[in-house]
């Protein structure tokens, strides 16, 4: 079994500015995550984030040892949270199997060894994303439902935007040791998120769109505040947002997000909010 990894180095915000449309993709879309009997990884250098996608068609896929992290096993200094948002599986590690459903996720401690994936049919295979950040100490290893989850509502119909923050490796739902993770719904008819925009320059974000038809586009807005640009992104691409760009999107239909940040604080109330008359 082979795992691919691509590596993606710091873009930063003047640079940024003077990309072009494939520039900026290569610098911040992720494609193609989610492969058949595969497991791709793309590792960032913001934050030291690894994001991936793995769908077991048939044999068990496993993630233990990865170079580019320069340790002898993938969680020997990290911890990871995987979501599935496809068919049941199972996620195996430190000798235990966690039964993910759709929407379900494991957070998984420093120190756990191989991570071992699943799917119940082959025919409808799990898809689960992984999420690895940097850890200095070890944290338990929690199986999250959907209803463990925490639940924040936000936003309204009249401003497009009305939408329930699932929080699922957050401080009141399982402890961590920097990675910050949750999946976000929209009512029937909103399609804003994260606008008005913010900022939060102690950490990045990634946001992973999903469950959207085949036709539906996400319009992401990134870049420095007075100097915003944009990305089309369809079903299951991910983008990544360093701590000085905005991230927040609309889509031309029903989609959710999953969102993950790490770095230095763990608060998810700190932001630095974006007037919306400083946007340009």
């Amino acid at each position: 079994m082979t795992i691919s990894v691509s590596v993606r180095q710091v873009v930063g915000p003047q640079d940024a500015a003077r990309r072009n449309t494939q520039g900026l993709r290569d610098g911040f879309v992720i494609e193609a995550m989610f492969q058949p009997g595969q497991v791709n990884l793309t590792y960032s250098h913001l934050d030291r984030m690894i994001v991936g996608g793995v769908v077991p068609t048939g044999e068990k896929l496993e993630i233990g040892h990865v170079a580019e992290t320069g340790t002898g096993q993938f969680l020997e200094r990290r911890e990871a949270a995987i979501i599935n948002i496809g068919g049941a599986g199972t996620v195996s590690v430190g000798g235990r199997n966690y039964p993910l459903g759709f929407q379900e996720a494991v957070y998984v401690g420093m120190g756990e060894g191989t991570l071992g994936f699943a799917s119940d049919d082959p025919a409808e295979p799990a898809l689960f994303y992984v999420l690895s950040a940097p850890a200095h100490r070890t944290c338990p290893t929690v199986h999250i439902t959907r209803d463990m989850a925490k639940k924040v509502h936000l936003g309204s119909a009249e401003e497009c935007n009305a939408r329930t923050i699932n929080q699922y490796v957050h401080p009141d739902v399982c402890e961590s040791c920097q990675l910050l993770v949750g999946l976000t719904m929209f009512e029937p008819g909103s399609v804003w998120n994260t606008m008005p925009a913010h900022v939060h320059d102690r950490r990045m974000e990634v946001y992973l769109y999903f469950d959207m038809q085949e036709a539906t586009r996400i319009f992401h807005f990134l870049g420095e505040p007075g100097e915003t640009r944009h990305v089309v992104l369809k079903n299951r691409e991910a983008v990544l947002s360093p701590g000085w760009s905005i991230h927040s999107g609309a889509g031309t239909g029903r989609y959710a997000f999953i969102w993950a940040m790490a770095g230095d604080n763990m608060s998810f109330t700190d932001m630095d909010k974006v007037p919306m008359e400083s946007l340009r």
